[in-house]
């Protein structure tokens, strides 16, 4: 039923539990997980121009997402289950959207911080983007 699932992580608890969930869904069906760390690009909100004095070097990117995806990955147990880790940098919701067709992912299972109404539209809800984006099942752990 799901082959390949997405699981978006911020390296946040929230991500950690919507990372377990898809790993208790994964050895059901046997699937396939991608763990997916978006990295947050100046560009990716506002622009090229406006973005040029918010330099990231590419090393601190990578250092990051390592960083990120390693945190989520600690104390699970993944040892039968086929894993690969991605970096990608840009919009969250975006690259979540194009990576779900681009991969052919069945299922996506992220974490939501549940910042409510107003203060998730006030912040933007990658959750929220997502929904709106992909064609295949979202399954919002909170």
């Amino acid at each position: 039923m799901f082959n390949r699932i997405l699981v978006p992580t911020d390296a946040s608890e929230y991500s950690r539990r919507a990372f377990k969930t898809a790993l208790d869904l994964a050895r059901t069906f046997h699937s396939e997980i991608e763990l997916l760390f978006v990295t947050y690009i100046p560009e990716a909100y506002w622009g090229y121009a406006v973005a040029a004095s918010y330099i990231i070097p590419q090393e601190q990117i990578e250092e990051g997402g390592d960083l990120a995806l390693d945190a989520t990955l600690e104390g699970m147990d993944v040892h039968d289950l086929a894993i690969t880790k991605k970096k990608i940098q840009g919009h969250p919701a975006t690259v979540i959207a194009s990576e779900t067709e681009a991969e052919n992912i069945d299922l996506v299972v992220m974490g939501s911080h549940g910042y409510g109404p107003i203060t998730g539209s006030v912040l933007g809800s990658v959750s929220q983007g997502v929904l709106q984006r992909v064609k295949c099942p979202v399954l919002i752990v909170k």
